[in-house]
This record gives C-alpha cells, structure tokens and sequence, in this order.
C-alpha cells in the first residue's frame, strides 16, 4: 500500500515577504552573505533541536543539502543525501520528516510506485522534492520488481536527464522521455549500492545513548515555527538566485565527489561567515562515508593479496590460496562453499587483466603469477 503525504505538509514554499527582511538584500553581496549564514544558523540549529546527528558535519551537510534544492535550475548535477543505519529507532525518518519544512514542493513517500513518481518528477510547473523513506525496499535484500525506481534514483541526479518509458494508446506503442532530475532525500536500513552511495551526500545514524538527549517533534506542535524558518530560507534563496559562482573545492574533492560538493560548498560561500570553512571540514570528513558500499570480491582479493605477497617477487598459485585461507576474516576459505582454488583466483584477476604463468623457483615449475604484475591493479583500483 503506498504511503504518499502530498505538498500541503510542506513548510518552505512561500517567498520571503517584505515585512519579514530585517536586514535588506543589496547588490553589493556581503549582507546578502550575512543574512543568508544568519538564516542558515536558524535552520541547522532547528534541526538539531530534534534530530541526534552522528556528528557536526552531518548537520551541516544536512543543512546545506536542504538550502541547495531551492536552486535546482542553478546546478549541473544534484547529490542525493541519503541517511542509512544499521537498526531501526535510529532517526533517519526523522530526518525526513523534519525536512519537509525546509525544501520546495516536497513528497514524502513510502513504498510509491514508478508511475506515480515520474509523473511528479516529470512537473515542469513544480519540480517536487522527493523524500523516500524505506529505500532498503527498493535496493536492499526485500527488493522485488523496483528496476524502474532504481533507473530513476541513479539517473536523475543529473540535469536534463530523462527516464524513458513505453506507453500505450490505443493500438500504438509509443516511447516517451520523463525529466528524471529532481532532489531527492533517501533513508533506509543498511547500506546501498555504490551507484546511490557515490552520488550522495552519506549521513550514518546511530541510536542515541542516554545522554543524547532531543526534542520531541510534533508536526502540528512544531511544525509553524520551522515553516517560517523555511520560507526564510525559500526568501533568501531567491534573492542569491542568478549569482552563484563555483568554488574552489579542496583537493581531496575530486571526480564524482565533487559533483556532489559543489552545490553544497556554492550555498556556504553565499551565506558567508563560518559556513564556508565548516562546509569544506565537512566534505572533507563525510567523503569517505560515500565510499563505504559493500566491497566487490575482486577488491577485496586485491587488497589481500596486497598483504600476503609483500616482499615477495613471485608466488605459486598453491602458495597463495593457502596464505589467503589463513587470513581471519576474510571469505576465501569458504568461498562457494568449497573455498577459493587456483581456477577461481585466475578467474577473479582475469577481470584486472592479471593472468598466472609457468614459474620456476628453486627448481619446481607450476602455475603462479609474477607480483609485479600486480602493481598496476594495486594503484589503479587501491586507495
């Protein structure tokens, strides 16, 4: 059964009105940045009020995230921000359910189906927020026929993506493009694959310990004073639409990390006083979280063999699998149910292009691989 609250439960839709500017937006820019850190300040420490985030980057990757999908139109690319944990009861809906006040034209869903939200991602008029709890439904182990959803999660963080269908009228068969691109908060049990985790901004909650201590929410209870917060928000995002210059990232932010930064680091630079510095600390502190996926058998053969074969010039194939069985936590004793055997290993490294061949040490030739043939993998794919 799907579980779909509409746009009227969303609080930052309304612009900033006049009567509600205290400190005026001129052209100049740094009381436009002023006012933008104040406003910012209001809805990080909103958000704390009533969520235990794991750390202070999380709130304020968070509260970028949110002010970043006023200006959709503004970005080549927008990064998912995607709060997973281990166990239930850890506030990841929560987080959600906060955020429907802070972002534009919002749908919280559960459980939707594909047609459903690529019609309201497909709205020229109203560009939605997607806010999709459960995601474990769609990519984890409970997953059923969701190949649509997944299509649409993976493409649409980038600009004019489309999602394209086949739709049938009358006695045509014809092909049509849905605009897939939107924002969207995802927040699930476990992890995800790493097509979602590199795209997203990666937040892992934790239950709280005794001593964390928040607020409890109540929509109709809190829900006014946050929504004035975020039409604050929608107001100022407004009045910086048009003169967004992108930043300098740091050098740890590369490739698709910075896809996903950029539009975060562009708010804290507009806002001003310490968001930018905090902006950088954070991305620079939740990058790696991104890289957490589950990690392929063949990485992990890489990274093993990188342990056992330190030192080593060469190595039979027998020599290997054996010093792979003995690593402790490792799969290789069990893999297949009946362990890794050279058959297997030469199949793995085949994808890296590492094949074995006849050696010789210290008399006895057999099957074994050169370590320097390793080398390449080791740089390419181990960081």
């Amino acid at each position: 059964m799907n579980d779909v609250r509409g746009d009227s439960s969303c609080g930052a839709q309304s612009k900033l009105t006049d009567t509600e500017v205290v400190i005026p937006i001129l052209d100049e820019g740094p009381r436009t940045r002023t006012l933008g850190g104040t406003i910012l300040d209001e809805v990080a420490a909103c958000l704390s009020r009533f969520i235990a985030y794991p750390s202070e980057h999380a709130k304020i990757a968070h509260t970028l995230w949110l002010a970043h999908t006023h200006l959709m139109d503004d970005w080549d690319s927008t990064p998912r921000i995607a709060f997973l944990s281990p166990e239930p009861g850890s506030g990841k809906s929560r987080c959600l359910e906060i955020s429907a006040h802070f972002v534009p034209n919002c749908v919280e869903a559960v459980n939707v189906t594909p047609a459903y939200l690529f019609r309201k991602v497909g709205d020229d008029n109203a560009r939605p927020t997607i806010l999709f709890d459960e995601i474990d439904t769609v990519f984890g182990p409970k997953a059923r026929e969701n190949e649509e959803l997944r299509g649409l999660l993976n493409a649409g963080h980038r600009r004019h993506s489309v999602a394209g269908r086949c739709v049938v009228r009358g006695k045509e068969i014809l092909t049509e493009e849905i605009p897939a691109y939107a924002a969207i908060a995802i927040a699930g049990l476990g992890n995800l694959p790493d097509t979602i985790l590199t795209r997203s901004v990666v937040v892992r909650m934790r239950k709280r310990r005794s001593d964390e201590v928040v607020e409890p929410y109540r929509r109709r209870v809190n829900g006014p004073e946050a929504n004035m917060i975020g039409q604050r928000l929608a107001g100022w995002s407004d009045e910086v639409r048009g003169r967004l210059s992108f930043p300098e990232l740091p050098p740890e932010i590369v490739d698709r990390d910075a896809d996903v930064w950029e539009p975060l680091i562009c708010i804290a630079d507009l806002a001003g006083g310490h968001w930018p510095e905090r902006a950088r600390a954070a991305a620079i502190a939740l990058v790696p979280q991104s890289s957490e996926a589950n990690q392929s058998i063949g990485l992990q053969l890489l990274a093993d063999l990188q342990r056992i074969c330190l030192g080593q010039q060469r190595m039979y194939s027998s020599s290997i699998i054996r010093q792979l069985n003995e690593l402790e936590e490792a799969p290789w004793k069990n893999y297949r149910g009946n362990g890794l055997d050279a058959m297997g290993l030469a199949k793995i490294l085949s994808e890296y292009e590492i094949r074995p061949r006849d050696l010789r040490i210290g008399g006895k030739v057999a099957r074994g691989y050169e370590i320097i043939d390793f080398q390449d993998a080791w740089e390419r794919y181990l960081t």
